[in-house]
C-alpha cells in the first residue's frame, strides 16, 4: 500500500512550516503492564490546580478546609461519566452501526470526553455533597466557577499531544503541525480533520489553526475575569450568577473556536452541534443571570457544614440587625435555631440549607 505523503509547499510556505508549532512524537508513556496518556495527565492536572485554588477560596469566605476535596471526588467521577455520555450520544455513529463495536462505548481510554456533559453531572456530585452537609450552592458556585476554565485550559493540552481537534490549514507562524497517524496506525493514514491538498487525495496540508491554544488562552483569560469581578462584585455575583457568567463566556469562547475545527461532526443549518449547544447554554445562562439578580437575598450563605463550630458561620439572617437583643446571643448558642426563627418564610432553598430533623430531612452528618 502507498504511504501518503506530505507535499512540499513552495519555498514561502517551508519557512512558515519551520516556524510552526511542532506536535510531539508520543502520546503516552508505558511503565510496564501500564500506559499512561498524556491526556489523561493533563486532565489530571488541571482538576488538581483548580480544586487546590477552590480550597483557597472557600476557605477565605470562611469555609472548612478540606470541603473543596471531598467535593472532588464524586464531582470527577461522575464528571466523567457526563463527558463520556455527552461524546457517546453526539458521536453515536462511532460506535454503533455496520461495523462498529458498541462495547468500546465504555472505553474511555480510547478518548472520548464532553465537557458540557462532564459540567453538568459534575454539578450533581457537588450538590448532592451540598445537600447532605446544608452547604450552600450559591457559595460553592461563587468558589468554583473561575476554577472550572482554569481545569479548561490545561486539559486542552492533551488535545496538542494527541494532535486532535485542530481548525482549518493555515500557514500562520502559530500553527500547529499535524503529521499522518503512524503512531496509531502503520499505514500513515491521515488523521481526523487533516486536509488533503489541492487536486491530491495522498498529499495533505502539514500546519493548522491550533485550536488548543486558542482554547487555552480564552479559558485562563476567562478565569482571570471571573476572579476580578467576584472580588469587585461580589455583592452582586451570588445566587450561582458567576457561575452564569462563565457559562456564558465559555460558550462565547468555545463558539468561534468550534467554529473553526474541521473535525467530523454533525451539523445543523450549517453549524456544528456544539456550536448550538453554545447558543442554547448561552442563552440558559443569562435567563438564569437575570432570574438570580431578582432573588439574590432568597439564597442561602451557609459556608459551614450544619453543626459545626457556629463560631465563624455565615447566616442567612443577621441576628445584629434584629430589635431583639436576645437574637443575637441565641445565634451565638444555637445557629440553627435562630436561623429556622429569623429566616424569611417565603425564601428560596437553593438546596443547600438541610431540613430540619423533626421534618424527616438529614441530619447534617459528613456524607
Amino acid at each position: 500500500m502507498t504511504i501518503p505523503l506530505i507535499a512540499p509547499e513552495g519555498a514561502a510556505d517551508t519557512g512558515r512550516a519551520l516556524a510552526a508549532i511542532p506536535s510531539p512524537d508520543v502520546s503516552s508513556i508505558s511503565l510496564g503492564p501500564v500506559t499512561i496518556h498524556f491526556y489523561a495527565l493533563c486532565i489530571l492536572a488541571g482538576v488538581v490546580v483548580a480544586v487546590f485554588w477552590a480550597e483557597r477560596r472557600w476557605s477565605a469566605m470562611g469555609g472548612e478546609r478540606g470541603t473543596m476535596m471531598d467535593l472532588a471526588v464524586p464531582a470527577v467521577l461522575l464528571g466523567l461519566v457526563g463527558g463520556r455520555l455527552y461524546h457517546v450520544i453526539t458521536d453515536y455513529q462511532l460506535y454503533f452501526g455496520p461495523g462498529r463495536d458498541p462495547i468500546q462505548a465504555l472505553n474511555i481510554r480510547s478518548g472520548g470526553l464532553g465537557i458540557w456533559g462532564a459540567v453538568a453531572l459534575g454539578a450533581v456530585g457537588v450538590w448532592y455533597v451540598a445537600r447532605r452537609r446544608g452547604l450552600s450552592m450559591s457559595k460553592l458556585s461563587f468558589a468554583i466557577a473561575p476554577t472550572i476554565p482554569l481545569a479548561q485550559a490545561l486539559g486542552r493540552w492533551g488535545n496538542y499531544f494527541n494532535q486532535e481537534l485542530f481548525g482549518a490549514p493555515t500557514d500562520l507562524p502559530w500553527a500547529v503541525r499535524v503529521s499522518l497517524d503512524y503512531t496509531y496506525n502503520a499505514n500513515g493514514e491521515p488523521r481526523p480533520g487533516m486536509q488533503p491538498l489541492p487536486g491530491s487525495t495522498t498529499e495533505y496540508h502539514t500546519t493548522y489553526h491550533p485550536t488548543f491554544l486558542y482554547e487555552f488562552l480564552w479559558c485562563l483569560a476567562l478565569a482571570a475575569l471571573l476572579a476580578w469581578l467576584g472580588r469587585r462584585f461580589e455583592d452582586r455575583l451570588g445566587g450561582g450568577r458567576l457561575f452564569a457568567l462563565y457559562i456564558m463566556g465559555y460558550c462565547v469562547g468555545r463558539f468561534w473556536i468550534e467554529y473553526l475545527r474541521v473535525d467530523p461532526a454533525h451539523e445543523i443549518l450549517g453549524l456544528r452541534l456544539n456550536n448550538w449547544t453554545s447558543v442554547l447554554l448561552f442563552a440558559g445562562a443569562l435567563a438564569y443571570f437575570w432570574w438570580a439578580g431578582r432573588r439574590m437575598d432568597r439564597f442561602s450563605t451557609r459556608v459551614v457544614p450544619v453543626g459545626h463550630d457556629s463560631g465563624t458561620q455565615v447566616f442567612d439572617t443577621d441576628p445584629a440587625s434584629s430589635d431583639d437583643p436576645a437574637a443575637e446571643t441565641t445565634a451565638v448558642d444555637d445557629p440553627d435555631r435562630t436561623r429556622a426563627a429569623t429566616a424569611d418564610p417565603t425564601a428560596v432553598d437553593d438546596g443547600a440549607t438541610a431540613p430540619r430533623p423533626e421534618a424527616g430531612g438529614a441530619d447534617g452528618a459528613r456524607s
